[in-house]
């Protein structure tokens, strides 16, 4: 199956926010460059595609261990906190986060530094505003996401929600394991 149709198979998943949910990944879809984006400048997924990959990736692990591990955790907070976690790497409509590096050697790609810096999850969660209704773990979910990687997130250490934990697992799981970045 191709990244295109997993995609689609999980966005089916949301139910409850179906409405908001959709016209807010219409416009992700047409107007970021969500679709196109690499994942990292030079790390896991560092293609065109590689954030979609890398989204789809995260929201697959993370419906098959909180089968296991919270089956209580509802298929569409996964799927939202999964696809969204690093929607920030699309930068802003009109102006990617991360363009090519017209030199010729590595990394493929760079900062966009006409981008007023704000971290994935807090770019994340701007772009998401008040489109799609979020709950509380939700919001800690894509804040944290990073988990130990990230030293702001000393913060939340002990009082990190289920789906919190279970994003960064999925997060990481995807990055070192799935899409190999050793």
């Amino acid at each position: 199956m191709t990244v295109a149709e997993r995609y689609e198979n999980l966005k089916l998943k949301v139910v409850n926010r179906r409405e908001e949910f959709l016209k807010f990944m219409k416009f992700v879809e047409t107007e970021t460059e969500y679709l196109t984006a690499p994942a990292s400048t030079k790390f896991h997924l560092c293609k065109e595609g590689g954030l979609l990959e890398h989204s789809v990736n995260v929201a697959e692990t993370l419906l098959k261990i909180k089968n296991t591990l919270a089956p209580e955790i509802l298929d569409e907070s996964c799927v939202i906190v999964g696809l969204l976690h690093d929607l920030g790497k699309v930068g802003m409509p009109n102006s990617p986060q991360y363009i090519k590096n017209l030199q010729k050697n590595y990394p493929p790609y760079k900062f966009n530094n006409d981008l007023v810096y704000l971290s994935v999850p807090v770019r994340s969660l701007y772009l998401i505003g008040d489109k799609i209704p979020l709950t509380e773990e939700e919001v800690q979910a894509i804040i944290y996401h990073d988990g130990q990687y990230v030293d702001d997130n000393k913060s939340v250490a002990g009082h990190e929600e289920k789906l919190t934990l279970l994003l960064q697992y999925a997060d990481s799981w995807s990055g070192f394991v799935i899409e190999k970045i050793f």
